[in-house]
């Protein structure tokens, strides 16, 4: 018999933790290999985690609702594997280790060092690597730590609790401190501390109805403030003729759907050009790290969609630039199908360096897109309108029915400026526009 940890999965490369849903399995249970053992959500997508070997489940180590860093172990697994002859390596130490603090009157507690595991003081309470390393970031000492209301399950202080508490600490004027326990006996009992509470709900006068939003659309919400506060966003817009490629599909719709079994949409067809574009203007496919700009190789095309209960979810297309146009259009068409279907898996939802959103499919002829962060741009195409146009041809100008559509494109300008991200967004349009009537798929 030998034990197996299963450990929270890296998510993608900006989650550092994830929220517990369900558990489909209990200790004593029997779990196959892949099986799925549980549900998490993060800020992004809800997934299943598959079980990484065979055998029953031994121990759960967190609770639905626990908010997990990732790594963590979450559950051990017995398996019919004999341990190796002669390991007498002792197991790895649980999760939560409980670390004793012993305050006094006359001594001041020093800056908590930074943890690798979920600690827990002498009154029992539990925090996360995340919350610790914020406090010996900001030396808020242990006993600080055991006065901060927690809003997270249990009355556990999160990322946000621990960040509000800094901000008013450093608003506090000088000379005011903290009152510190005298000792551990002296210290309010948790259950005592008032935790936060979400926002009331708004009395409304009139006829009037008041719906509080679902998880995943203040996670949204969070997201698309923060991104308004990271990134000062500029806005470019310019049309394309995109008559070729629209009497281009019409014509090999049919063709391409019976040969391919799938069908071919725009989205497909808007994600090659933009490919293109990327690889003559590297700059728009990297992100910012504080003074640092990251120049991204792989280029992975996110691609805004919209869900049946109303939200929005961005899957991506992991090197875009790889694949052919029956390639994309198979990509475009499963991770759509997931979205809606709520069969996304996390590694569907990370990694993009450049997301494409269109707000043509709800009838809207333009729109100023925010920035996915930590991407630099986002570019969003609207609805392909026919219009009288000037056609310029070697007989001279004449006025033609054409199939026109904005295109609009946000960029962080702290490292792109006005001039690249209008090229860059013309060069998408140029490549719409001269898109081969003829070619093949």
């Amino acid at each position: 018999m030998a034990l197996v940890d299963l450990v929270m999965p890296k998510l993608g490369e900006s989650i550092m933790e994830a929220t517990i849903l369900k558990w489909h399995k209990q200790p004593g249970d029997s779990i196959s290999l892949d099986e799925t053992v549980l549900e998490i959500a993060t800020d992004k997508v809800d997934s299943e985690v598959p079980s990484t070997a065979a055998g029953v489940i031994e121990e759960i180590l967190w609770k639905v609702n626990d908010v997990v860093p990732i790594g963590s172990v979450i559950a051990r697994i017995r398996t019919n594997a004999a341990e190796p002859v002669g390991s007498q390596t002792p197991p790895p130490p649980p999760v939560q280790q409980a670390v004793v603090v012993e305050t006094k009157p006359t001594q001041s507690l020093a800056p908590l060092p930074k943890p690798a595991f979920v600690s827990a003081s002498s009154t029992g309470r539990f925090y996360s690597p995340l919350v610790l390393n914020i406090a010996a970031s900001e030396g808020v000492s242990m006993s600080e730590l055991e006065a901060v209301p927690g809003t997270g399950n249990e009355g556990r202080v999160t990322k946000k609790d621990i960040l509000q508490y800094v901000a008013q600490r450093h608003q506090r004027p000088v000379g005011v401190q903290i009152a510190q326990p005298a000792s551990v006996e002296m210290r309010v009992p948790i259950q005592q501390i008032a935790p936060e509470t979400s926002l009331p709900a708004p009395v409304a006068s009139g006829n009037v109805e008041v719906v509080e939003m679902d998880r995943m659309r203040r996670l949204i919400a969070d997201h698309m403030v923060r991104s308004k506060q990271t990134s000062p966003h500029v806005t470019s817009f310019t049309e394309a003729d995109v008559t070729n490629l629209v009497m281009w599909r019409e014509k090999c719709k049919k063709e391409f759907e019976k040969r391919e079994g799938t069908k071919i949409t725009f989205t497909p067809l808007f994600i090659e050009a933009i490919v293109r574009c990327i690889k003559k203007f590297p700059l728009i496919n990297s992100s910012v790290e504080n003074q640092h700009i990251l120049i991204k190789k792989d280029i992975n095309i996110g691609m805004a969609t919209a869900l049946p209960s109303g939200n929005l979810i961005v899957p991506v297309i992991k090197n875009a630039d790889q694949l052919n146009l029956v390639g994309l259009t198979k990509q475009v068409n499963q991770l759509a199908d997931a979205a809606r279907n709520g069969k996304l898996k996390a590694d569907d939802t990370t990694g993009g360096t450049f997301t494409l959103t269109n707000v043509g499919t709800f009838g809207s002829l333009m729109g100023t897109p925010i920035i996915n962060q930590p991407q630099v741009a986002i570019l969003a195409v609207g609805a392909i309108k026919k219009r009288p146009v000037v056609v310029e041809t070697p007989a001279g100008d004449s006025i033609a029915i054409r199939h026109m559509m904005y295109l609009s494109m946000s960029y962080d300008h702290r490292i792109v400026d006005g001039s690249l991200g209008a090229t860059f967004l013309t060069a998408v349009a140029k490549e719409l526009e001269h898109f081969d009537p003829e070619r093949d798929f």
